[in-house]
């Protein structure tokens, strides 16, 4: 039997010749062979998906040693009677859709055009299912005409990707859990999803951080809540806090302004059984036009809120739209002035923490990255923020993680943690001490043991005080420290004392004067000599 972890090094090696073909036809690093590799993986998925749901809702598939020529072979009827049967999550795909039938057309003429059409009749036949939304409520489609970003050799490409996927199966997964499609998918985007994206950069929040965040966010059984990111990326953060709470237990609401993100975290919702979320990923500017909104207008609230979001961004086109009364309460601390000069530094991060704040239910609990500065900031917005967070009784904790925890940026970050509902103290920790330094690539990056991140999350879930990393203070304690939030300001002041004798003090005594009588000898023969250079200068 394959286990798991031979298997993840199929679907790996699958991952890898979809790659080798793209390069093979000179798409290697080309923007669009993300399109082609994540498509072409999430049409084998779904067929293969579709393939297994079938066999377990009808006997005749699943005793038939050809099922696809049994499945041919289907009436209307029968076709609309298994798609009825169906788990409302699969894809509904008709007999001369699967990989097998396109195997077996790949020497028709045009077999590209056959290839393009087959992925976009199935993407238009499960629109409702499986279509992201924009905020003006375009829908973005599940495949492109893939084969369209070659210019030349269309057909031989597509044969080539056919060829790959019809010795494949998915059918041994779908009864994995989340940490096998969460190792996957980052497997799957690893070349994708990175910071070199332009303006709307784009990082991949670390596992050890998200579960952090996801454990300290969910501490009891919980049921029908949602969660929201409002800068969701990929979606990792989301994955898994669903994945804590329980994909059938929770609701995933998303924005984000890249498309690419956007699409991403389709898939992603797709892999980890959270298809029942996908119309509520929307693609669009959040601090501008957020979209999730109740019937009368207003901003709809969240049990659950995660976000990494960008720290920097030039938002200098639109930052003037947002003074209104509605965002006047939801940016309460304020909008941050527009520099002379490098607009890309406004520091879009303190408009995400404001909206998380509006955005959360009465009982609500939110986690957010944020660069560490924030904590510690004197003045300004930041100081504001933290003001209301502790005058609100609404502030959880800090987890001060260790340097280059994310090996795409220098900056180093901490998670700040909201509670709503919390009355009690605040816990803040820090983490920086931990972790072991490893190279990735040409950065440097910093990964946490699953004892380190079990020692944060009991820490933190706890509220306990831990010598040299967590301290427990009440809001008085952190309004009489200017409202700083950082760990350190709040540790003890040790100093040891050693029991001597007092012959050993005297001994040290006159050690330390005989050493004072020494300095100051040679601090009399140095003036001497520099008064005798002084008398020895001549104007010539």
């Amino acid at each position: 039997m394959t286990t798991t972890i031979e298997f993840e090094g199929k679907v790996k090696n699958l991952i890898d010749e979809l790659k080798s073909v793209c390069a093979n036809y000179g798409l290697g690093n080309d923007g669009n062979e993300f399109k082609i590799i994540t498509q072409v993986f999430l049409y084998k998925f779904l067929n293969d998906k579709f393939v297994h749901e079938s066999k377990k809702v009808n006997d005749k598939l699943a005793k038939a040693e050809d099922w696809a020529k049994v499945f041919e072979k289907f009436t209307t009827e029968e076709e609309e009677m298994l798609m009825m049967r169906l788990g409302e999550g699969t894809a509904a795909i008709k007999p001369h859709q699967l990989v097998s039938s396109l195997w077996h057309k790949q020497n028709d003429k045009d077999f590209a055009k056959l290839f393009d059409q087959t992925l976009i009749d199935i993407g238009m036949q499960n629109s409702d299912l499986y279509s992201v939304s924009t905020e003006g409520g375009q829908k973005i489609m599940l495949f492109d005409r893939l084969s369209e970003y070659l210019h030349e050799k269309r057909d031989e490409f597509c044969k080539a990707i056919i060829n790959k996927l019809v010795n494949f199966s998915f059918e041994h997964i779908f009864n994995e859990k989340f940490d096998f499609y969460s190792t996957i998918f980052e497997y799957l985007i690893k070349d994708y999803n990175t910071n070199s994206g332009g303006k709307y950069a784009e990082y991949f929040t670390p596992h050890a951080v998200s579960k952090i965040m996801a454990r300290c966010l969910v501490q009891e059984d919980v049921k029908n809540v949602t969660c929201y990111d409002p800068s969701a990326g990929s979606g990792t953060l989301l994955m898994n806090l669903a994945h804590t709470i329980g994909a059938d237990k929770c609701s995933i609401y998303s924005q984000d302004i890249s498309q690419k993100s956007s699409n991403l975290l389709r898939l992603n919702l797709i892999l980890n059984d959270l298809v029942h979320s996908i119309q509520n990923i929307i693609k669009g500017n959040t601090i501008l036009e957020p979209y999730h909104q109740e019937n009368d207008g207003s901003l709809k609230k969240f049990d659950y809120i995660v976000s990494n979001p960008p720290f920097k961004l030039d938002f200098s086109d639109y930052s003037q739209d947002l003074d209104t009364k509605q965002n006047n309460e939801r940016f309460f601390a304020g909008i941050p002035k527009i520099p002379n000069k490098k607009k890309e530094s406004m520091a879009i991060y303190l408009m995400f923490i404001q909206h998380i704040m509006y955005s959360l239910k009465s009982n609500g609990k939110a986690a957010i990255v944020v660069p560490t500065g924030f904590i510690t900031a004197q003045s300004g917005i930041d100081k504001k923020i933290r003001e209301k967070l502790v005058e609100s009784k609404m502030l959880a904790g800090v987890v001060s993680m260790p340097s280059n925890i994310f090996a795409t940026t220098g900056t180093n970050v901490s998670v700040l943690f909201i509670d709503k509902a919390n009355q009690g103290d605040v816990v803040l920790i820090d983490a920086s001490n931990l972790g072991t330094k490893v190279k990735e690539g040409k950065n440097q990056k910093t990964l946490l043991s699953h004892e380190e991140e079990k020692l944060i999350i009991s820490t933190f879930n706890k509220k306990a005080q831990v010598e040299d990393l967590s301290v427990v203070v009440s809001y008085e304690d952190i309004a009489a420290k200017n409202y700083s939030l950082s760990a350190g300001q709040y540790f003890e002041v040790k100093i040891e004392y050693v029991d001597i004798t007092p012959e050993e003090f005297q001994e040290k005594l006159n050690g330390f004067e005989e050493n004072l009588k020494g300095l100051f000898r040679e601090s009399k023969e140095l003036e001497k000599e520099i008064e005798g250079n002084l008398k020895g200068l001549r104007y010539e």
